[in-house]
């Protein structure tokens, strides 16, 4: 009987025992955090990317500058400004001769006094006639053939007239006038030349207002926009620091190949004179596409996606393939943006809101 009952006793306490480690174990399961999956992540590429400045040489200039010419031609008999000289808007420059404008002139006044009296002598006589007419003295055809000279000679007068203005007007013509205030910068034609009408004779610019027109590739020009600023560097003087300047011409782009198009620049003023080199610096930017890591696209019965990790959690995010580039993949998608991370390696274990450890 006791051995027996001593087997009986070892079973109860084995069985104890098992059901004691069982309540133990559930315990500690009850308490275990949530497992992680450890995973691999990638940025995501894309956005609006700038590239280095590129820099374009140009000379500063006047904003407001003029070449003057006489309109006729003659001798340069006055010159009445000299180089560098400060003029105001109005100021006599120079003045050309021409023996012939000024007896044209003469010649059209004297033409439009005559023509003046000869219509004057016809409106009387068409008045005479007119009255005469009226008793019956003067007959009808010669009342009309009156009247067609009278209005001959008025068209007569207006042509005169014209005459004169035009001729007055070439006279004025060799009189050069300073079409602004500003300062002259060059002499072009010296005293007693002869010059041709359209002939440049001397070149002046006002000081308000610096430019800088630089000439750029045509892919250029869609990265820069009116009011856009760019820097501006002296070439003479690398120590200074850049001047900003304001686009305010843009020219359109041309179908002649390698041609150069013009981009002209405003700049502060009383920041650089005329005549001195600057380049102008403008810098590309682009739109990249979107990509990510070719491993980290799944497929599924939900389509194609990627696990995008934020705050220790994987969401799974769609994402439309749109071309393979080496080991990256265009994708669209609406919720990934430019430097958002998601899972390459690891994802066999890995479902949407699974918590994960960044390896």
């Amino acid at each position: 009987m006791k051995p027996l009952l001593s087997s009986f006793t070892a079973v109860m306490a084995i069985a104890a025992a098992m059901s004691l480690s069982g309540c133990k174990a559930g315990d500690v399961s009850a308490e275990t955090p949530e497992p992680t999956v450890s995973v691999r992540v990638a940025d995501v590429t894309g956005g609006q990317t700038e590239g280095l400045a590129l820099r374009f040489s140009g000379i500063v200039r006047a904003t407001q500058r003029a070449t003057l010419t006489f309109q006729v031609s003659g001798t340069l008999k006055e010159r009445a400004v000299e180089l560098g000289q400060t003029v105001s808007a109005g100021d006599v420059l120079a003045r050309v001769y021409n023996p012939a404008l000024a007896p044209a002139r003469d010649s059209a006044r004297a033409k439009l006094d005559e023509l003046k009296t000869q219509f004057e002598q016809a409106k009387r006589e068409w008045d005479r006639s007119s009255r005469l007419h009226e008793r019956g003295v003067v007959s009808e055809q010669s009342l009309e053939q009156l009247a067609a000279r009278r209005d001959s000679l008025r068209a007569s007068v207006a042509t005169a007239q014209a005459a004169l203005a035009e001729a007055t007007q070439l006279l004025d013509e060799s009189t050069l006038r300073a079409p602004f205030s500003g300062r002259v910068e060059a002499l072009l034609v010296e005293p007693d030349e002869f010059v041709a009408a359209g002939q440049p004779v001397m070149r002046m610019s006002s000081p308000e207002g610096r430019e800088v027109e630089v000439r750029v590739p045509a892919y250029l020009l869609e990265h820069v926009t009116l009011q856009q600023e760019l820097p501006i560097w002296s070439v003479q003087d690398r120590t200074r620091p850049p001047q900003t300047g304001s686009v305010v011409e843009i020219a359109q782009a041309g179908a002649v190949r390698g041609e150069l198009h013009p981009i002209l620049v405003s700049l502060p003023v009383d920041s650089l004179e005329p005549g001195a080199p600057v380049e102008v610096g403008i810098t590309p930017v682009r739109l990249s596409a979107t990509t990510v890591p070719l491993l980290s696209v799944v497929r599924s019965g939900e389509g194609t996606g990627v696990f995008r990790v934020r705050d220790g959690q994987a969401r799974r995010v769609p994402v439309t393939v749109e071309r393979i580039v080496g080991e990256r993949v265009v994708v669209r998608a609406e919720e990934l943006s430019p430097g958002d991370q998601v899972v390459y390696a690891g994802m066999t274990r890995l479902t949407d809101g699974d918590a994960v450890e960044v390896r």
